[in-house]
């Protein structure tokens, strides 16, 4: 089992399994926990870690590259110097590389040979204009998408891997035949190596063939140097002229002949592709040695071969006279032609107009096929993207329905290339913030709503709509649900006044509610509960149903508190602090507030009660020297929810034992006791 595999990588990556195998790397799927993506790593096979300047150039052309942005080009999100490991963190593509793609299609059309190409040197130009060459382009390094985007992948790598040995040997077999010249020589190379690289393959994707096949790396690199490739309209004759313009121009050997840009290529395929029997003015005079001319009004000849001596040299200069004179010959052949074709047609004009069809809602391929419509007009073809139109469909024409026009008049025809769509990401079981940032970086606008969820935790995303993985439209808006949670309950609250405590508790909790207990007093003016039973509940019992979970706050009785009220007593207090005290038990359990012999006073004592039958008190007057005159007993009956005056002592001077002081309370009633002179 690789090494790798199972382990995790400074703490954050989580190597899953190998993906592929280059010669500089292994590439493992990864997960990144810190951002909860999947990831691809690129680790540095170990015999280039004991090289420094390998090592040193790595780092800096690494950070480099890290700072590239574009849709064509595979991201890199992290990489790491360490002593023992080099690795690169990129996105993780979920795709084919284009080489498996041409092996799987054979030869491509030729418009989706082009559509690949502009999005390859859309890719490389951004690389170019940061000063950043690839020197690796080949279709193992292009990945195509199910939506057919294409992304580039391992820039810089390629340098590195050749910065010691300038020599081709096998092992650069899957490189070789798409290095340039400049590249098989060990010369500086540049922008423009890139270029002859996309143009090999071009032809490859147009032909289903490379240009140089051989047994060997080295031999390839020969051919390289020395042999022109066959056209590809002799492999494809379906191949329009200027496409192989276009092919073989980006494949001229001597740099300075190339392309000098992306752009420059870019600009000539979207003529191309707006227009594609435009033809460009390129011929293919190659190296001094050997000389060749490569066009197709006639085949590639190779006149001498690299390394001849001057005596051939000579030999080859006079071999250009008849090939220029063949040359002359089918031009003049050519422009007899022409003048066939077209003479008649400048003199013979008739003047008769024709209505203009409507081709809107039509393909291409139909209006091509209807003769009425080509004997009559002249069409042009331009390509683009609209969202309400199908592949192939005309969505739009330069002249209007109807419109008088001559016989063969130029009709431009705007034609679709169907609307740019994406996969939409798989973002299941990610945090909402990291759902959403990957979608936005994929182009797509999103929506947040929250569902509850039995299964996924909540703060997870547990689905989208449209649904990952499933091909939609560029920028079209995902709606992300977000997990609030298990579903929630409504239950009903149960009447639980009136229980014991554990009985209220017990059904509260029946019905998953919380229980939440408070101690209270309960004085005689309120209705009567004895000790430890439930007095009242908020939220009270209805029949409005309230959510699980929900907290019911219930009141417990823990005992009384009652009132003993006092008008003007004739005693004389201003020798000694006098008080109204409440004995139990031949104890003192509560002391009320200085007696005010001059103003009606009302003393409140707090008495915690068991839960007995009856509970008698004493209710005496104390002074601080000690003196004590017992005014009466009171007696609280729990089973009648009564408090009485049991007994009236008369050792209080002045006490008038007249007043009928015995109060029976009923609910709600006024169950203040009263003692007056």
């Amino acid at each position: 089992m690789d090494k790798f595999v199972g382990k995790r990588l400074d703490g954050r990556y989580e190597i899953q399994e190998i993906i592929g195998v280059g010669g500089m790397a292994v590439v493992y799927k990864a997960r990144d926990n810190q951002e909860n993506r999947i990831v691809a790593i690129k680790i540095l096979k170990e015999e280039f870690i004991s090289n420094e300047e390998f090592l040193r150039r790595f780092k800096n052309e690494s950070k480099a590259i890290a700072m590239l942005s574009h849709p064509n080009i595979v991201k890199v999100y992290d990489v790491s110097f360490g002593d023992l490991i080099q690795y690169i963190v990129m996105e993780y593509i979920e795709g084919i590389t284009l080489k498996e793609y041409i092996e799987r299609e054979g030869s491509l059309r030729w418009k989706d040979a082009v559509h690949f190409t502009l999005q390859i040197l859309k890719g490389l130009q951004h690389a170019h204009d940061k000063g950043i060459v690839h020197r690796d382009v080949k279709p193992q390094n292009i990945m195509v998408l199910p939506d057919g985007t294409i992304k580039v992948t391992d820039f810089g790598i390629a340098r590195f891997a050749r910065s010691d040995q300038r020599t081709i040997t096998d092992k650069a077999i899957g490189s070789v035949h798409y290095i340039s010249p400049e590249q098989a020589r060990g010369e500086r190379t540049d922008e423009k190596t890139d270029i002859y690289s996309v143009g090999v393959m071009l032809y490859e994707m147009l032909t289903g063939k490379m240009p140089f096949q051989a047994e060997s790396a080295v031999s390839v690199a020969i051919m390289q140097l020395q042999r022109e490739p066959q056209l590809p309209s002799e492999i494809n004759p379906s191949i329009p002229l200027g496409l192989e313009q276009i092919t073989m121009h980006a494949m001229q050997k001597t740099p300075e002949r190339r392309y000098q840009s992306a752009a420059e290529m870019l600009c000539d395929l979207d003529q191309f592709r707006k227009d594609p029997s435009v033809t460009f003015d390129y011929t293919y005079f190659v190296d001094s040695s050997p000389t060749k001319y490569v066009s197709r009004l006639g085949n590639t000849d190779t006149v001498a071969d690299v390394g001849v001596d001057d005596a051939e040299e000579v030999k080859e200069k006079n071999s250009m006279i008849p090939i220029l004179a063949g040359i002359a010959v089918t031009l003049i052949i050519a422009i007899i032609v022409l003048a066939i074709i077209f003479l008649p047609k400048l003199f013979s004009g008739t003047g008769e107009e024709i209505d203009c069809p409507n081709f809107v809602g039509k393909t291409l391929e139909e209006v091509l096929a209807n003769k009425e419509y080509t004997d009559n007009f002249n069409f042009k073809d331009e390509w683009d993207n609209n969202s309400d139109y199908a592949y192939g469909v005309i969505y739009e024409q330069s002249e209007t329905e109807g419109k008088k026009l001559k016989k063969d008049a130029e009709i431009t025809l705007y034609v679709s290339m169907g609307q740019l769509t994406k996969k939409v990401p798989d973002v299941y079981g990610k945090t909402e913030s990291a759902a959403v940032t990957e979608l936005k970086s994929n182009g797509f606008t999103t929506v947040v709503t929250e569902e509850p969820s039995e299964d996924v935790e909540a703060g997870l995303v547990v689905r989208t709509d449209p649904q990952r993985t499933q091909v939609v439209a560029e920028g079209e808006k995902i709606t992300v649900y977000v997990s609030s949670g298990k579903p929630t309950k409504n239950v009903d609250v149960p009447d639980v006044v009136g229980m014991t405590k554990e009985a209220a508790q017990k059904a509260l909790e029946a019905q998953d509610l919380v229980c939440e207990i408070t101690e209270v007093q309960i004085t005689f003016e309120d209705k009567y509960y004895p000790v430890g039973y439930v007095v009242n509940q908020d939220p009270q019992s209805s029949s409005k149903q309230v959510p699980e979970g929900t907290k019911v706050k219930i009141s417990v009785c823990t005992g009384y508190k009652f009132d003993i009220e006092i008008d003007e007593l004739p005693f004389d207090f201003e020798t000694e602090s006098y008080y109204l005290t409440l004995w139990q038990n031949g104890k003192m359990i509560d002391k009320g507030d200085k007696i005010n012999s001059s103003e009606l006073s009302v003393y409140t004592f707090d008495g915690v009660v068991s839960n007995e039958t009856t509970v008698d008190f004493t209710v005496k007057i104390s002074s601080d020297g000690n003196k004590e005159y017992d005014l009466f007993d009171i007696t609280v009956d729990n089973k009648d929810a009564r408090v009485r005056i049991t007994k009236r002592y008369t050792d209080y001077p002045k006490y008038s034992d007249s007043s009928d002081i015995d109060s029976e309370p009923s609910d709600g009633d006024n169950s203040d006791i009263e003692f007056t002179e």
